[in-house]
């Protein structure tokens, strides 16, 4: 009887625990990827997100053929599509059990209910498994079996049961059986074409190289570096993170066993919790994925008209900068250094007083790594709606952010080369006296003013 793997977001041969799973279990196995375009339409999936996925999916289907496992790819539209197809072919394959790692926006949770149900009155066993973080979904709770709503209190138990559970790897499977032919899917749906040159390189070999440059070069300074958008301080690992080429835990166990020690990989470690909590914070409360806010009090606010503001902001064009060029990032490479996604998401929040699921959107529809609970998380913070929020009164100033960030101007110089010419310290203030170089718009917000506004808007809604 034949064990069908599901794969999804996990996109790997190594540390996979559905993988792992269906060849203990018996030969033959086979595995499966939808394609499914109109549900990534739906998801805000951006080209880059779609084509880094569909690459990457090609790659693992040549690894799996060499074990002799056939990656299937299977084309529906929608969520709803896919089940039909999923289940035509495990009557085709006779398929004895389905495999997969679960996945939690709430539109996946019911897929796979509907998947679970439908398979299982056929007779076929439906296993699934916790392996998107590092300490399994809902094993992080407080001592009166709650989950954790605030992040610092969860790390130090997150910390807690690594120490105390020491996790593995899963072992990458041995071959299955002779080497068959590799299929490969070549349909880039019509919606995704235009993407940008790629990030990072094709595969989980290249995944790995990239973890292992990363600790040998960049870790010891992460926490000083990671901060300046003109420095390469970061691992620039998300894209493989996002879309699971390489797990929180192979980056987990990789940074411990490495022997580096002191601020920086303790720095690094602690985001790779930020993103288990995220995701902890999506499992636990659904609304998050549903365009709700996790503060619901907020949900009150009376967000401005997007208009001009809005498309000045995506285009890259707000005459502030540091934003600007950040924006125009984005546009460009399908990736923004995180500092940047801060100070962006804060100025359309706080600033332009715009709604925060707007940006979330745009961020999803142009970034590679656009992972929904990390996106999520991270716009609410911003806006002072989610979890750990920044408090309503403390607004990023974009300008005094950019001369401490980039101080000498040289990461706006590469994306606002209308500001080239300018000095160090005019370049953060175009408009702050002197003529604005000819192209370049003054600011669209007074950034006092509209900081006191959004501060005196979250100050009515608290009284």
């Amino acid at each position: 009887m034949t064990e069908l793997v599901w794969f999804r977001n996990d996109l790997r041969l190594a540390d996979n625990a559905a993988l792992t799973a269906a060849c203990a279990r018996s030969k033959p196995v086979k595995a499966c990827f939808l394609v499914t375009p109109g549900q990534w339409q739906e998801h805000d999936w951006s080209s880059a997100r779609v084509q880094f996925v569909l690459e990457h999916a090609n790659v693992l289907a040549r690894q799996l053929a060499k074990l002799g496992i056939t990656l299937s790819f299977l084309y529906a539209d929608t969520f709803a599509e896919s089940l039909d197809k999923l289940e035509a072919f495990c009557k085709q394959h006779q398929i004895a059990g389905l495999h997969f790692n679960e996945e939690y926006g709430i539109n996946e949770r019911r897929r796979d209910k509907q998947a679970h149900d439908r398979l299982s009155a056929l007779g076929i066993r439906v296993a699934k498994y916790r392996d998107q973080t590092v300490a399994p979904v809902g094993q992080i709770l407080t001592q009166q079996n709650e989950p954790y709503s605030v992040f610092t209190p969860f790390s130090r138990r997150w910390r807690s049961w690594i120490e105390e559970t020491q996790p593995t790897l899963y072992p990458a499977p041995s071959s299955m059986g002779p080497e068959v032919e590799a299929e490969q899917t070549d349909t880039l749906p019509a919606p995704f074409k235009d993407a940008p040159n790629p990030l990072v390189a094709n595969g989980e070999d290249a995944a790995h190289q990239q973890l292992d440059n990363f600790l040998e070069e960049r870790a010891k300074g992460y926490k000083d570096n990671r901060d300046f958008p003109a420095v390469d301080g970061t691992s620039q690992l998300s894209p493989y993170l996002a879309n699971g080429v390489l797990s929180g835990r192979q980056c987990l166990i990789a940074a411990r066993q490495s022997g580096i020690s002191g601020d920086g990989i303790e720095t690094w470690i602690n985001e790779i919790a930020w993103r288990d909590f995220y995701v902890n914070i999506l499992y636990h409360y659904p609304r998050v994925s549903v365009h709700r806010a996790f503060k619901p009090e907020t949900e009150a606010l009376v967000w401005n008209e997007p208009g001009e503001h809005f498309e000045a902001w995506k285009e890259g064009r707000t005459g502030i900068p540091i934003v600007d060029a950040a924006m125009r990032q984005l546009k460009t490479t399908g990736w923004m250094h995180n500092r940047l996604r801060m100070i962006t998401a804060m100025f359309l929040t706080k600033n332009l007083f715009i709604d925060w699921r707007l940006g979330e959107a745009w961020f999803m529809q142009n970034l590679v790594d656009g992972f929904l609970a990390s996106n999520n998380g991270g716009w609410q913070w911003s806006a002072s709606t989610g979890t750990d929020a920044a408090p309503y009164f403390r607004v990023f100033n974009p300008v005094t952010q950019s001369e401490r960030f980039d101080p000498t101007g040289e990461f706006i110089r590469q994306w606002v080369p209308e500001l080239a010419k300018l000095d160090n310290k005019r370049i953060h203030e175009p408009s702050k006296g002197g003529v604005i170089p000819k192209g370049y718009p003054r600011p669209i917000v007074d950034l006092k003013e509209s900081r006191k506004e959004a501060i005196a808007r979250f100050q009515a809604l608290k009284d």
